[in-house]
């Protein structure tokens, strides 16, 4: 087993990450203007592979739960097998439904006219294209210098985290479980790590200790009545009225359950059968939960399911609901996060790091840390700044400012790639020589090796 400086290796990602600077861009620009919905990443995986066996990459896996990427980097710094450690780096890679008004001249312009409820204008308006681009990077980096590592890196593409068409399994429960089923979790990893771009300043590294992202399911509410003509409503049983009642009485939920607890009902998709002179059959209603805590997921539920089905009744119709796409909440482990706020402040530099509280947003990055412990970060990319009063203004004549992910206006600055490109490889090189647990600090090992 060699012995390596880990500070000169630090250094040498530092250096790796400014040198391929150009290149990262280039590939975020490239998948920005080719944008593909959840479970359709056929051209976007294809790009990620070319790249990866351009890197020298050869243990690589494709097709995994659709279109999902893994490839592993084999350390060849000691062959202490239990001493060896294995960091799982995740990017998302799907994009969204949304017409992109960014005024990127790389925008996206793509229609998606076959996809299922749509054509539907697709743009990567929450930056799964800067995940993807920034782990390219530091695999890049990570297979350069695997002669110095000392364990595995196991690089996890992504599809279908926004959530797959309905009818659809996908995301990241169904690529867990066939990486399972193909051994792909063979060394076990020790450690899951991944990123998201956010509306910070760029550089800026945010996390909450503890839950950092709700659990979140997908609520399907199906109503049943009876269909007759529109002339006739008193010879059908009419939906509607069921339907208006479960919506405005789902509201008195929050009425119900402890005020300190979070958590969030939106219903925001209707699918009627009917036409303007037809009283219709049965009427669904989309729409989503959101809780920190597990317990108060299932009393919502129980409560929802309550005033469904009765008060379908009280018209004469009746009324299921279906729970679909349940993803556990992002966690991050005290240990965990005194462990790696090193690691942060040292990427971040003048940038600042900073805590936040527990979002309502989901993340299906959870179904990897769940099992294997780690850190999801939030990593600034937009032209802004914090003010001395807490708010926030525009920088560098910038005047869009903040602009929250999934807005069509959503936009990242490029400077912020090569921050994440340091921030995997670096945290990966943390956790192979021991410097980066879930353990208690007293029990890591110090120092370079």
């Amino acid at each position: 087993m060699t012995n390596v400086n880990l500070d000169a290796l630090r250094d040498g990602i530092d250096t790796a990450a400014r040198d391929i600077r150009d290149d990262v861009i280039d590939w975020r620009h490239h998948l920005h203007k080719h944008p593909e919905l959840p479970n359709r990443e056929e051209q976007t995986a294809a790009f990620i592979v070319e790249r990866l066996r351009e890197f020298g990459i050869a243990d690589i896996t494709e097709g995994v739960a659709g279109h999902g990427v893994v490839a592993r980097i084999r350390g060849d710094n000691g062959d202490e097998e239990g001493d060896r450690r294995t960091i799982l780096l995740r990017a998302d890679i799907d994009a969204l439904p949304v017409k992109e008004q960014s005024g990127e001249d790389f925008a996206s312009e793509v229609v998606d006219t076959e996809y299922p409820g749509g054509p539907f204008p697709v743009a990567h308006a929450c930056g799964h294209d800067t995940h993807a681009a920034m782990l390219l990077g530091a695999a890049k980096i990570l297979h350069d210098q695997r002669d110095q590592l000392r364990g595995d890196v196991l690089l996890a593409f992504q599809p279908a985290e926004e959530g797959a068409p309905a009818g659809e399994e996908g995301g990241a429960s169904l690529m867990v479980e066939e990486m399972e089923a193909q051994g792909l979790f063979e060394p076990r990893p020790t450690m899951a790590f991944g990123i998201h771009i956010s509306p910070l300043p760029v550089g800026a590294v945010a996390y909450a200790r503890g839950i950092q992202n709700a659990a979140s399911e997908t609520v399907k509410i199906t109503v049943v009545g009876k269909q007759v003509h529109g002339s006739t409503p008193w010879q059908g049983i009419d939906p509607m009225p069921a339907v208006g009642d479960i919506l405005s009485n789902t509201g008195q939920i929050y009425r119900q359950i402890d005020v300190e607890e979070r958590f969030s009902i939106s219903l925001g998709h209707i699918v009627d059968q009917g036409r303007f002179n037809i009283v219709g059959e049965q009427v669904e209603i989309w729409g989503t939960v959101r809780a920190l805590r597990s317990e108060v997921m299932a009393d919502v539920n129980q409560r929802l399911e309550r005033y469904v089905e009765h008060l379908a009744a009280a018209h004469g119709c009746t009324g299921t609901v279906e729970f679909f796409d349940e993803v556990p909440p992002v966690v991050n482990g005290p240990e965990w996060i005194d462990s790696i706020l090193p690691v942060y402040e040292r990427i971040a530099g003048e940038a600042p790091v900073i805590e936040v509280p527990s979002s309502m947003g989901y993340d299906d990055f959870s179904e990897f840390s769940s099992r294997f412990g780690g850190v999801y970060a939030l990593l600034g990319g937009q032209n802004i700044a914090f003010t001395a009063d807490g708010g926030i203004e525009p920088t560098g004549g910038d005047d869009r400012g903040f602009v929250p992910n999934h807005s069509p206006r959503f936009y990242v600055n490029d400077e912020a790639l090569e921050y994440g490109v340091r921030l995997h490889a670096q945290v990966a090189v943390d956790h192979l020589f021991g410097e980066l647990s879930g353990e208690p600090q007293e029990k890591l090992s110090g120092g370079a090796r």
